[in-house]
């Protein structure tokens, strides 16, 4: 081998080894970068890429009433998501879509052609149409399982439970104001795919607790009655549709313990179908609309002028025969009624203006103003509802002569319907006023109690004497014979109460109008033991526009029905010869294991004495009926409304009783 040729073979090998090793350095640089310079940018693009993480909102926590009754639950339902990407014809699975979700085929188009890899479809849709998306099985397009908030009474009690979005926050009511109870911590579903795009089992986990701030959702316990609530709805609708009016607003209070019992307004609200309500009809008006209370604004002058001892029950007062001159205004009485020489009681019994006028300028009208404000008028009452309204109270230094007259007979004035129950209930509570609440108290999954509401006194407005001398008064309104408020008597039960009619300001006419008024009565029973209060108003009745008249006879009827079918223990001298049921109020939550809460409504009884089922459910009825070894034959549905045998009489050998259920009055 010739030198020249080994140093040719030489030059070749160092050639091939400099270009292997160039090789070498640079696949090593290249990994260096991939793999430690750019590992965790690429390796975030693959996680993109493969897998798709969707933040899922977390079950609500159950809303009961205070028998154990959900008013509000959360419940499956299946939501449709899109990969665009993995859509190979956008423009026929949009038309195939549509169709089922009754959408618009265009806009969804649209969506499906976007380059994003993810996209809603429609949230919370129904068992068929997931269904016949599912049956499509069009690549790309997939169903994911999302809590749904369902009010299973529907509109019963919507305005005092509210409704919650899509994202499932509160918006309105209740879900409002305990949203961060009832919302526990959201959950995480992560969607992988393979190399291939195919989708594999998708996973789900709890959020980040450090941000969600609580892993599971809590449940409430309310002071709502759902038996009393169905029940104060159907007669205030029944009544609405009978006297041609607007709307109405209808509340129970314990007025002893500030407990809401019942609330409704009508129109009433569906928050099952919030998205299709209009803003207006979703409001709960008993808390957020002020109006000028009429007469029934009079007990709380009042009371004013009997704790100041500005005047005596048998106090004589000339009422000017209908027409009575204050500045440069004239006075009269309501319906052109003339009156003459009438007693401060008289003045209550026959709702006389003058009188009021006349009793307001011996009180004085700082003192007037005073207890206006005692009473609780021109500030929140402090109920946990959102958006109440302090109602309307102008500073005492603006008043003049006539501004004093006309809150005399209250008008200039504008109150809240909470404000006025509140304030009625304070006379019948011994002149102790108590703050309304809805909310029992707060429980975990556990039945734990994790927040626990108590009866509030917020002050003394009359003493004991002074609320005892009113309380005869505003008896005497109800049952005597001439009085205003007779057609709101009960049987066998002493009712205090005072109508109300007032005129709505008239914007266009700058006056008050004498064709749009709002009509009113509010009462309490028993006067001596008060421990129901109610307020019914209606708005803009067109068949008879006084509160006697319309307003009364719904009381009459909410009132007969509370003592016949829920504290039949009320009456003197009771109408039906039975064991009596417990007091709504000593219905104490026995706070177990979600999601039965339960409260102990059996009606203690002998074994030889049939149990009282009326008005209980058809779970209370089926627990009484085993605690006393009685074979229960049920029909129908609701409350229970007839029994055989009826309630006290013997059981016999049999142990059997027949129970007939109704929704209906």
């Amino acid at each position: 081998m010739t030198r020249l040729y080994r140093k040719w073979l030489r030059f070749r090998l160092g050639a091939l080894f400099a270009l292997f090793f160039l090789f070498f350095v640079a696949l090593t640089s290249r990994a260096f970068q991939l793999q430690i310079l750019a590992g965790q940018t690429l390796k975030n693009i693959a996680v993109k890429q493969h897998t798709k993480t969707l933040q899922l909102q977390p079950e609500r926590g159950i809303i009961f009433d205070r028998n154990g009754e959900k008013l509000a639950v959360s419940v499956a339902a299946d939501s449709v998501c899109a990969d665009p990407a993995k859509i190979a014809q956008p423009a026929t699975a949009a038309r195939q879509l549509a169709a089922v979700l009754d959408t618009d085929a265009a806009a969804l188009s649209k969506r499906l052609t976007g380059s994003k890899h993810f996209c809603w479809i429609a949230r919370r849709i129904s068992a068929d149409q997931a269904a016949r998306v599912e049956h499509l099985d069009i690549d790309g397009i997939f169903l994911v399982k999302e809590p749904k908030r369902h009010y299973p009474n529907g509109e019963m009690a919507g305005h005092v439970l509210g409704f919650v979005g899509t994202d499932a926050v509160g918006l309105e009511g209740l879900e409002l104001k305990y949203d961060r109870y009832l919302k526990g911590a959201p959950e995480k579903l992560t969607i992988v795919r393979d190399a291939k795009g195919k989708v594999m089992a998708p996973r789900t986990e709890r959020a980040d607790k450090a941000i969600a701030g609580r892993e599971d959702s809590n449940n409430l316990i309310l002071t709502i009655d759902g038996r009393l609530q169905y029940l104060v709805e159907s007669k205030l609708k029944e009544a609405v549709r009978a006297k041609g009016a607007k709307g109405g607003m209808a509340i129970v209070m314990d007025p002893r313990t500030g407990e809401i019992l019942a609330m409704a307004t009508e129109p009433a609200f569906n928050p099952n179908t919030a998205t299709k309500s209009h803003a207006e009809r979703m409001k709960n008006k008993i808390i957020t609309d002020c109006f000028d209370p009429g007469s029934t604004f009079k007990p709380f002058l009042a009371g004013g002028a009997l704790e100041e001892g500005v005047v005596k029950e048998t106090d004589v007062f000339y009422c000017e025969n209908g027409s009575y001159v204050v500045a440069d205004r004239v006075f009269h009485e309501a319906n052109r009624q003339k009156h003459g020489r009438l007693t401060f009681s008289e003045i209550l019994k026959y709702s006389s203006n003058i009188g009021s006028v006349k009793v307001s300028e011996r009180l004085g009208k700082e003192k007037f103003h005073e207890y206006i404000t005692r009473f609780g008028f021109g500030s929140r009452t402090g109920i946990d509802l959102p958006g109440e309204s302090p109602g309307l109270l102008r500073p005492v230094r603006s008043w003049t002569r006539v501004d004093t007259s006309t809150a005399a007979f209250g008008q200039g004035v504008s109150v809240t319907a909470i404000q006025l129950i509140t304030a009625l209930s304070a006379i019948a509570n011994g002149g102790i006023l108590m703050k309304p609440y809805v909310v029992q108290g707060v429980v975990d999954k556990n039945g734990q109690v994790v927040k626990k509401f108590v009866p509030t006194v917020v002050r003394r407005v009359l003493s004991p004497e002074t609320s005892a001398r009113l309380t005869a008064i505003l008896t005497n309104v109800v049952q005597d014979q001439d009085g205003t408020g007779k057609n709101a008597r009960l049987v066998n039960v002493a009712v205090a109460g005072k109508t109300g009619t007032s005129q709505k300001f008239d914007f266009s006419r700058r006056k008050y109008s004498s064709e749009r008024v709002r009509t009113s009565f509010m009462g309490f029973f028993p006067a001596q033991d008060a421990q129901v209060a109610i307020l019914v108003t209606l708005d803009e009745p067109q068949r008879d526009k006084w509160g006697g008249m319309a307003a009364a006879p719904v009381f009459r009827n909410i009132g007969e029905q509370i003592l016949t079918t829920i504290r039949t223990d009320i009456r003197e001298t009771p109408s039906l010869p039975a064991e009596t049921e417990r007091p709504i109020e000593e219905v104490n939550l026995r706070l177990v294991r979600a999601p039965q809460v339960e409260t102990d409504f059996s009606t203690p009884a002998s074994d030889s004495a049939t149990p009282n089922f009326l008005g209980m459910t058809m779970r209370e009825a089926l627990k009484t009926a085993k605690q006393n070894r009685i074979e229960l034959k049920m029909a129908g549905s609701g409350w229970a409304v007839r029994q055989r045998p009826a309630p006290g009489t013997p059981v016999g050998d049999l142990r059997i009783c027949s129970v007939s259920f109704s929704r209906e009055d």
